[in-house]
């Protein structure tokens, strides 16, 4: 996938992420689509390694969508954890 894609996906599943956590988050919309990207690098690279899959398939496969919201949602909740802790 490219790079557009791939900025894409993550901005959406920051966006899902977010909606399935809610709560006060600090930043906005540029810090939703960072870990939504690096999200998606994470789900992706979790499922190769804990279930042996290529779950960065394609751009409309169920499994690259499912990756990049679980691991956006394991990232905003460790950004939620350090973003606390720092107040």
């Amino acid at each position: 996938m490219g790079i557009i894609a791939w900025i894409l996906i993550g901005l959406l599943a920051g966006i899902i992420a977010k909606m399935l956590m809610p709560g006060k988050d600090p930043g906005g919309i540029i810090v939703t689509t960072l870990i939504g990207i690096a999200g998606g690098l994470l789900g992706g690279w979790l499922g190769k390694v804990i279930f042996g899959v290529d779950s960065i398939d394609g751009f409309f496969e169920i499994s690259t969508w499912v990756a990049a919201i679980i691991g956006s949602i394991i990232l905003l909740a460790i950004f939620r954890l350090f973003s606390r802790a720092t107040r």
